[in-house]
């Protein structure tokens, strides 16, 4: 089984290794329900019980899809969603965390979910026209109402997570961290420690490329998120294979997966650090969470730190309208 870990100083407790949902909903191509469920089943089988979803997956329909696997398991799993975006006829346009739009999201959610309390509740990307204090208010009283047990940000700034964690106690970031993107650790991450903030990094494997299973953008098909990322496009796509061999041979050398390696990397970085990797695959899934038996030893650890230093990697990691997004 995979140990635990916590989340912030606010008493969440959670599976070391989480799993991102998001992918079962068709952000990364064509999505098999069935098979969906016979993942988070297994997941939850082998003590993967750290799920994480949002309303804009689908949008809606990722939420939907939990709440019928999870009948009659519901007591087993931490549940994470979030809120945040403005979306009407199944298209996003713009951010929202309006006090009053919060307390409708989390209405609705609960509903999808099949559930009466979300247990982490992220505001999925900063909203420039709501003050955070606003936002970590509206939280507060969901907690405090019972609809709620803990509260998150996502690619927040370290001034914005301060503010935030003022008002109500922020338990975890989710953000973008991996061997492969380390923009976090400049000033995000010291901020985290200093508060004592967990940290919930998505896209642990590279989205790909830490995996070796990554193609050039042309080759998903329409839809896939991959399709317009920078850093599968061109030239970027080259340097960027060639940055993840180092990786893959560093993997071969000690006998485990390059993902494996990559998680056991992350995980080392901090018992505050929480990966959720996104499958659904059983296999990847199976081997994601033996990456938590992974041990590195000293000279490993510098080696994968030194392999992918921050910088090293071509192209910027969203395209524009997403980057104006991140709050940094």
């Amino acid at each position: 089984m995979i140990p635990k870990r916590k989340l912030g100083s606010q008493g969440l407790e959670v599976s070391a290794i989480g799993l991102g949902c998001m992918g079962m909903s068709q952000s990364y191509g064509p999505a098999d329900e069935q098979q969906s469920i016979a993942v988070l089943h297994r997941a939850i089988a082998e003590g993967c019980t750290f799920l994480d979803t949002a309303e804009v997956y689908g949008p809606f329909t990722n939420e939907e899809l939990l709440g019928r696997a999870l009948k009659g398991k519901r007591h087993q799993v931490t549940i994470a969603t979030k809120f945040g975006f403005h979306i009407e006829g199944g298209k996003i346009s713009g951010t929202n965390s309006k006090p009053a739009h919060i307390s409708a999201v989390v209405e609705a959610s609960l509903k999808r979910l099949q559930t009466d309390h979300i247990d982490l509740l992220y505001q999925h990307r900063v909203d420039k026209t709501v003050p955070v204090e606003d936002v970590a208010g509206t939280v507060g009283e969901l907690v405090t109402a019972g609809k709620v047990r803990f509260f998150g940000l996502s690619e927040a700034g370290a001034k914005t997570i301060r503010r935030a964690h003022k008002v109500h106690p922020v338990s975890a970031l989710q953000s973008e961290y991996s061997l492969w993107e380390r923009n976090l650790e400049a000033e995000i991450i010291p901020a985290l420690k200093e508060l004592g903030i967990g940290l919930v990094p998505f896209s642990p494997l590279g989205r790909g490329f830490l995996t070796g299973t990554a193609q050039r953008a042309e080759s998903y098909a329409e839809g896939d998120f991959r399709r317009g990322d920078p850093r599968f496009q061109g030239a970027n796509f080259d340097a960027n294979m060639a940055a993840a061999k180092l990786v893959q041979d560093l993997s071969a050398r000690k006998g485990v997966k390059p993902g494996q390696l990559a998680l056991a990397w992350l995980l080392a970085k901090g018992d505050f650090i929480v990966p959720i990797p996104g499958t659904k695959r059983e296999g990847y899934l199976l081997e994601n969470i033996a990456a938590a038996s992974i041990k590195l030893e000293p000279g490993e650890f510098a080696a994968l730190n030194g392999a992918l230093a921050p910088g090293s990697i071509a192209g910027p990691r969203y395209g524009e309208m997403h980057m104006s997004l991140v709050d940094r």
